[in-house]
């Protein structure tokens, strides 16, 4: 009597004993080399037509934007009003429909430059807004970059990391938001003319023109220096947002000198009454950027400049515990994990808040508070089986604040 015939895969013939997995379906069997190859196409194809794990751009009205921003973003809200803007005109300049007529007007890209004192949440802006839209983001910092051919960063790295968070799929990085940090660090050292090349100053600002106005860069896929065996990506960046941010400390003194050098007159005088002193950062204008040391090419090519007030008492109290991410959450959070209830008393929030006010440091410094008196807590409730709940105090707060070294700092 004859044996059955053997089971072989439906697509390549291959024998059951010659595979390692063979899948039966309904009216056919698949092996795990055809599965494989099967997956291998089924990517490429999906890259190839510029789907990843990005998805569709999700593209939301203005006041859509600033709503999901003060979810997380206390305050601020005249940089977030100029940032949805920017950033709705942005992407519905990306979205238009390809130009079927001569008389199509060109709408031509807007970066945007944030102005403002550290710990103010011109990160935090950027990086929400790459969130609420579904693209790529990636933070670049301004101070490793160097003129190509220098020890150093070449400016098309930033592209790297942008490729690096978009997984590269080249074309969802060509739609993604790059925040470059510490913009005011490559300022020029000076406008006297110097035998000694200014390679992290005027030089990367030359450099970042090609990028922020929009061409076809070749970008190493690994970052680092390019080398000639090494295989370019081409990367269009006319479509990639830049958010420049920078503290531009001192700037305020050069706003002061320019209101205060108005023409001579009456009006003038009761124009210079109106100023708001305490808060002289809302009157930036780009020829304070160009007195800083940006080069009127780079600053034409970051035509929205918004600005971030200081951090008030009022505000800080507010990111402390307010915001969908707040500190107090996380740390909550954190506890809860843990199996350990987290409760703190209202004096609690009050002292951090001032020993934040003290240090100068904005945002960031409240998070520097927090974890000097939670350590302790930290490092031994773990090991506690029996430890359910933590209840904060002002005195365990001051008493933990008094013994760590965050209490020695001292600002002039």
């Amino acid at each position: 009597m004859a044996s059955k015939e053997e089971i072989k895969c439906t697509f390549c013939r291959r024998p059951k004993h010659e595979c390692n997995v063979l899948i039966a379906g309904q009216d056919g069997h698949i092996c795990d080399q055809c599965i494989g190859q099967a997956y291998t196409i089924v990517k490429q194809e999906t890259n190839a037509k510029g789907s990843s794990t990005f998805g569709a751009l999700t593209l939301l009205k203005p006041t859509e934007i600033k709503t999901h921003l003060d979810q997380y973003v206390i305050g601020q809200q005249d940089a977030k009003k100029v940032l949805s803007v920017a950033v709705y005109n942005h992407y519905k300049r990306v979205t238009q429909k390809p130009k079927t007529t001569k008389e199509e007007i060109d709408i031509e890209k807007s970066n945007i430059i944030l102005v403002g004192q550290t710990g103010t949440g011109k990160t935090l802006l950027a990086r929400t807004i790459a969130k609420i839209l579904n693209v790529p983001f990636c933070i670049a910092d301004a101070t490793v970059l160097t003129e190509a051919g220098y020890v150093g960063e070449d400016v098309e790295s930033i592209l790297s990391r942008l490729l690096q968070s978009a997984d590269y799929d080249v074309t969802a990085a060509e739609r993604g938001i790059v925040f470059i940090d510490e913009i005011d660090k490559i300022s020029r050292k000076g406008d006297n003319p110097s035998i000694t090349r200014d390679v992290s100053g005027e030089g990367v600002q030359q450099g970042l023109l090609k990028l922020l106005e929009g061409s076809v860069v070749n970008v190493p896929p690994q970052g680092g220096r390019k080398h000639p065996e090494q295989k370019m990506i081409q990367v269009d960046t006319k479509n990639i947002l830049f958010v420049c941010g920078g503290a531009f400390d001192g700037i305020e003194k050069m706003i002061a000198r320019r209101l205060n050098s108005q023409v001579v007159g009456y009006s003038a005088t009761q124009d210079r009454n109106t100023v708001d002193k305490e808060h002289l950062l809302q009157y930036i204008a780009p020829q304070d950027l160009k007195s800083f040391g940006l080069i009127p090419e780079l600053i034409g090519r970051l035509p929205v400049l918004t600005y971030l007030n200081p951090l008030d008492r009022d505000t800080l109290r507010q990111i402390l515990t307010e915001p969908k991410n707040s500190l107090i959450k996380q740390y909550t959070k954190l506890f809860e994990i843990d199996g350990v209830k987290l409760s703190f008393e209202k004096e609690v929030f009050e002292f951090i808040v001032d020993k934040a006010m003290e240090f100068k440091l904005g945002a960031r410094g409240l998070r520097s508070i927090c974890e000097a008196i939670m350590l302790d807590a930290m490092f031994e409730l773990p090991a506690q089986e029996n430890a359910k709940t933590l209840h904060i105090t002002a005195d365990y707060a001051k008493e933990k604040i008094g013994k760590s070294n965050i209490s020695k700092l001292r600002v002039a």
